[in-house]
């Protein structure tokens, strides 16, 4: 199943990406449809033939020297045809002072203006940051999430497997919750995917026999994480005699989530399996391949240096 936000409102923009308000605070209800900013050089030059009403649109050093050289007349007509019924804000960086023309412009045109002292780069990157992650369309998949020591693994399976149990005591072994039953996941970029919580599954989790249980209040503030990336999937499997699984770590597995292929390991589920130690010491695992070290290949030459020396015998 596949969602996405529509907007955010300029007042949530504010709260999540250090902004403050100079101008219009009555008007901060007006929606944020895209997370693209706009950098406004081209319209101060009298340039609207593809000018994008619809996103922030944001002033700093360069914008505001350019606009310096322009005639007044011509700056407060800019000004004016810049302030479209469907623009959200505009913000002002560095701590720089409002141009008059856009003051009054935007003052008609109920639309309110924002400052920071951050610079153009850094305030791009953090409203980019928040926009992207709550205007991205995201997928909600069946599973739990759980932060094992700075590694987010995705525990999948059919239902009654016994995810959210292995959760648990995961939990109870010191890491942390993410979701439990449904996460949901969006791709932050092309290569890493991001998952968190239904509003009203957060920090929650069902355990059959006792029902809803809340991990934060049992276990603590440092038990739940709000969101995590997605870097490893361990499919929990009915153990049969009759189906194979991967001995060595050779196979490579992949899901595709939102178009990013992340790793997967399917996990037999059998009685007297300690699936939590396991499934702790695969993250671990994962995580010294990804800082170079396998021991799979390890595994594979000191298999290939014992074959080497009985030859030679």
């Amino acid at each position: 199943m596949t969602d996405s936000k529509t907007s955010v409102t300029v007042e949530e923009l504010i709260n999540n990406a250090r902004l403050k308000i100079l101008q219009g605070a009555e008007y901060i209800d007006r929606p944020i449809v895209t997370g693209n900013i706009c950098r406004p050089a081209l319209p101060f030059a009298g340039y609207f033939t593809h000018y994008p009403a619809e996103r922030i649109q944001l002033l700093g050093i360069t914008e505001n020297a350019f606009a310096d050289e322009v005639d007044h007349e011509k700056l407060a007509e800019y000004c004016e045809r810049m302030c479209c019924e469907e623009t959200p804000c505009f913000v002002i960086t560095s701590d720089l002072p409002i141009l008059p023309e856009l003051k009054a412009a935007a003052a008609k045109a109920n639309i309110p203006i924002l400052g920071t002292h951050l610079t153009s780069s850094r305030a791009i990157g953090n409203m980019s940051a928040y926009l992207w992650s709550q205007l991205t369309s995201r997928e909600s998949v069946h599973g739990v999430l759980v932060d094992i020591n700075g590694t987010g693994v995705m525990l999948t399976g059919d239902s009654g497997v016994g995810k959210s149990e292995t959760a648990l005591e995961l939990i109870r072994r010191g890491h942390r919750l993410v979701a439990d039953d449904r996460v949901e996941v969006y791709a932050r970029d092309e290569r890493d995917l991001v998952g968190s919580a239904p509003a009203i599954l957060k920090h929650m989790m069902e355990i059959r026999g006792i029902g809803i249980i809340d991990v934060m209040t049992l276990f603590g503030t440092g038990a739940v994480l709000d969101e995590d990336e997605v870097d490893l999937i361990i499919h929990l499997e009915s153990w049969s005699p009759d189906k194979k699984f991967d001995r060595l770590g050779h196979r490579g597995d992949t899901r595709t989530i939102q178009d990013i292929a992340v790793p997967q390991i399917s996990l037999p589920v059998k009685s007297g399996r300690n699936l939590a130690i396991i499934i702790e010491s695969a993250a671990m695992n994962f995580r010294a391949q990804n800082m170079g070290y396998d021991a799979t290949t390890t595994f594979d030459n000191n298999l290939h240096q014992l074959i080497k020396q009985n030859s030679k015998r």
